[in-house]
């Protein structure tokens, strides 16, 4: 049992503190160390001792449980487009007599819309206990409790007869990053396949492409490279640049786009992924400095319902996923660009090759 506030470990003669003001300051210090959890307590019980919606305690613990439960969320609960194509797509596949594995169900959004196209009972995991508290909260609130069970762990701990009452007719899963892999989704459907889903089962969705486009954007560049700056020279700083990709909208850099959009690897979830290497060949369409590899997914949740976050759909919570060449690369129209992309079953990596292929040149830029 907690001492906080007892004074038992307080030396004689000093002025007690305040059990709320303890909390606050114990918080604050787990804060510090970077350990979220438990200033997420310290503060909701600071919270509940204040005894009303107090600004200090209040504010503390929002800060805590920002760092657990980034903002992004928001915009993919109200991202319309995948919302929709969520919808219709587990209204096709699922229906009455099916048990339905929801893979990290955040909010209970997916969990939902598969009880209400009728599925007998739906699992969905959560690996992290703060939000998974807020699933069931969620799910009870909308009257489905008695249909939907969600387990603070993640997939990978969900063991069938225990967690799971059989093996899953039906698997859902929403847990892509902006370049499709970084979630994790790999190797969790993977266990998934193996593990939990019964012999002819559904998956939603079935499979992805990965696209990709060379750009010119000195704009986009500057995020992840520094060369000269107020007359002295910071490249040094480079060696802190990110040898992957980071998200943003394209549309809101200005670019030129050196090529049409390209395939670069095509997932299909049903089945195990064989190779980690893609070769990847395309011309030059408009000659141009390139400075960085867009990236974006399709994903084709079921025959005839797909959903992408290329730049072409503004309104996708995902974004695109950039990756900056390591140095610009000055390309003519007619040349060719020739990339390998590797994956760690994380995170995609893209590299180009510098040579040219065409009747161009393409030449170093500094």
């Amino acid at each position: 049992m907690s001492n906080a506030g007892s004074g038992a470990d307080r030396a004689p003669g000093t002025t007690a503190v305040d059990p709320m003001e303890d909390l606050v300051i114990r918080g604050r210090a787990a804060m510090v160390r970077r350990d979220y959890h438990q200033a997420v307590d310290l503060f909701a019980l600071a919270q509940a001792l204040s005894g009303e919606w107090n600004a200090a305690p209040s504010r503390q613990l929002n800060r805590a449980l920002r760092q657990i439960v980034p903002r992004w969320h928001f915009s993919m609960m109200n991202d319309a487009a995948r919302n929709a194509a969520y919808a219709d797509a587990i209204a096709s596949v699922v229906g009455p007599g099916k048990l339905v594995l929801d893979i990290g169900t955040g909010s209970g959004l997916l969990a939902l819309l598969s009880a209400r196209a009728g599925a007998d009972y739906v699992v969905s995991c959560e690996a992290e206990p703060v939000v998974a508290a807020v699933a069931r909260q969620i799910v009870a609130e909308n009257g489905y409790e008695e249909r939907i069970a969600v387990l603070a762990k993640p997939s990978t701990d969900l063991v069938v007869g225990t967690d799971l009452p059989a093996r899953a007719d039906v698997l859902v899963t929403e847990i892509f990053d902006c370049a499709l892999l970084g979630e994790g989704v790999l190797p969790t459907m993977e266990h998934a396949r193996r593990e939990m889903l019964a012999p002819g089962g559904t998956i939603l969705p079935y499979g992805a492409r990965l696209w990709g486009m060379l750009v010119e954007s000195r704009e986009l560049y500057g995020r992840n490279h520094v060369g000269e700056v107020c007359d002295f020279d910071l490249s040094a700083f480079e060696q802190f640049r990110s040898l992957e990709y980071f998200s943003t909208y394209l549309d809101g850099y200005r670019h030129r786009r050196l090529t049409e959009p390209f395939p670069i690897a095509d997932f299909d979830f049903g089945d195990e992924v064989v190779t980690d290497s893609y070769q990847v060949s395309t011309p030059i369409s408009r000659g141009g400095i390139g400075h960085a590899v867009i990236m974006w997914f399709e994903l084709y949740l079921c025959p005839g319902i797909s959903l992408s976050n290329g730049p072409d759909q503004p309104g996708s919570h995902w974004r695109q996923a950039v990756q900056t060449l390591p140095s610009p690369v000055e390309y003519a129209a007619g040349d060719r660009i020739d990339l390998t992309a590797t994956h760690d079953g994380e995170r995609v990596l893209v590299a180009v090759d510098r040579s040219s292929s065409g009747d161009g040149m393409c030449r170093r830029r500094a």
